[in-house]
């Protein structure tokens, strides 16, 4: 096997590409880094006071995405996953900017939640790191979020992630590059708030090593060493003492300080004072760095996908078993619906998107009953677009969300939310599925097949089979109203 993957990562501060070739190693799949681009976009620092993102900040993105697109024009769409980040989160234009950032790049991005974001930075670091039985601490400041993860092996235990970053505090603390004690030690104390939260837990967990990951944490890791500040990694009196030298100095001189970069240079301080922060808080003694990050993590999580190990079937599982989902009706249910809709929808480039989406919606359609029978597809939705989901990004979880607030109920409130006509085709698959297996018992051959043409809707049913379930019937006939009501035509018929 000699195949290659992608995966761009667009964070606060730098939008990075890295390419990976996949080769297999006495029967393990590993990645071996080919490519690699970084460029710095600051687009925390492109945020205004009402979080939008200004022009300069998205035609700077705009520009790289079409660099990164250019590198990546050779690429299959399932061979590249692009990811984006804390500032995509919480900037209140990204709906309105992300159309054109995914043209630019060639390519869909997923803006990722920030616990799906921790598993990532936790899989990316521990690829590269020797197998170790400890569990361990990785620690990612990135421009506008840090990410706090414990785990042993491969299997992270805690994540969280904190409203916190090396642009937003330099921003928000250092915004004129000035440096002095009293705002390094605001910075610090905004900082020991937002971690406070999380540190009694973090420290009952406990943990052997310390890894950080990306930007902040390797300038510190390369300053401190190169300037003599500690002679093990990163510690909390070297941090002491690079804290100092600033201070005295006032701002970031490069020229005092060996190893750093020139373009880390305006947000070191915020970094400093976040690295600082968690250092106290959670009583770090000593941390080295780890060579993978998000971008690494996105690219194993596409090998597993590839090698059929998708981390969102586990999720799926999880949650089956967490809500107490009736496993042998969501299998009934499962392949109804896959069924219907490969006769419907046999092939188009949308299909590759919606189709594992309606298996997992069938899935857990049922989820919300778990919280109350009545309006239960609402449960559903709801937990399905705001729960936790490791491998989901948000746009997946919000198609899942939509196809099972379709499976049931009036249709007309679906109608702002869907996309395209092959979403319709579907939430008519899980639709005639669910109304089949009410009854919760098998049902071999299905007795009905589905067919969608431009605007008309024909389904056809076995004549004995609706004789012998007039329940059914009467569902099925009251299905002609709903479609009318979003634009179909819905013909039944007897065979």
């Amino acid at each position: 096997m000699d195949q290659l993957l992608a995966a761009v990562d667009l964070g606060s501060n730098s939008f990075r590409l890295s390419i990976g070739r996949i080769v297999q190693q006495d029967g393990t799949p590993q990645i071996y880094q080919i490519d690699r681009l970084k460029e710095t976009v600051r687009l925390a620092a492109g945020l205004d006071a009402e979080k939008k993102l200004g022009d300069d900040a998205i035609d700077r993105a705009i520009a790289v995405l079409e660099r990164f697109g250019d590198r990546l024009r050779s690429f299959h769409p399932n061979r590249v996953r692009a990811v984006a980040t804390n500032t995509f989160r919480v900037a209140r234009n990204t709906r309105d900017f992300l159309p054109r950032a995914e043209a630019a790049l060639g390519f869909p991005i997923e803006v990722i939640a920030g616990r799906e974001e921790a598993r990532l930075i936790f899989s990316g670091v521990v690829h590269t790191l020797p197998p170790s039985p400890n569990k361990r601490l990785v620690i990612d400041i990135g421009g506008g979020s840090t990410e706090v993860i414990i785990g042993k092996g491969h299997e992270p235990s805690l994540m969280s992630s904190l409203y916190m970053g090396c642009v937003s505090y330099s921003r928000q603390f250092f915004s004129d590059g000035i440096v002095d004690a009293h705002q390094m030690k605001q910075a610090e104390l905004a900082a020991r708030r937002e971690i406070e939260v999380i540190a009694k837990q973090y420290r009952k967990m406990g943990w052997k090593e310390a890894y950080g990951s990306s930007g902040t944490a390797k300038a510190l890791f390369a300053i401190l060493t190169e300037s003599r500040f500690s002679d093990r990694g990163i510690t909390r009196a070297g941090l002491t003492k690079l804290k100092d030298r600033i201070v005295r100095s006032g701002r970031v001189i490069p020229s005092e300080l060996p190893g750093i970069k020139i373009e880390r240079a305006d947000v070191l301080p915020g970094g400093l004072a976040i690295m600082s922060a968690l250092f106290d808080e959670l009583g770090i003694e000593v941390m080295h760095t780890g060579d993978g990050a998000l971008r690494l993590g996105v690219l194993y999580d596409l090998l597993g996908r590839d090698d059929e190990h998708d981390k969102r079937d586990e999720s799926v599982r999880q949650f089956m078993k967490r809500y107490h989902v009736d496993v042998n009706q969501a299998r009934r249910v499962r392949h109804a619906a896959l069924t219907l809709f490969d006769t419907m929808f046999p092939d188009g480039p949308e299909r590759a998107e919606l189709r594992p989406a309606l298996g997992w919606a069938a899935d857990l359609h049922e989820v919300g009953l778990s919280i109350a029978h009545n309006a239960y597809h609402k449960h559903t939705a709801y937990v399905l677009e705001n729960a936790d989901m490791p491998g989901f990004s948000r746009a997946d979880q919000q198609l899942l969300a939509l196809l099972a607030l379709g499976h049931q109920g009036k249709l007309a409130k679906l109608e702002p939310l869907v996309r395209s006509r092959p979403q319709w085709k579907a939430i008519l698959s899980l639709r005639l599925a669910v109304l089949l297996f009410r009854r919760r018992n098998e049902i071999e051959p299905l007795p009905l097949t589905a067919s969608v043409r431009d605007n008309s809707i024909v389904v056809r049913v076995n004549r004995d089979w609706l004789a012998q379930h007039p329940l059914s019937d009467f569902t099925l006939r009251a299905e002609e109203a709903e479609w009318n009501k979003v634009g179909f035509s819905f013909e039944l018929l007897e065979f």
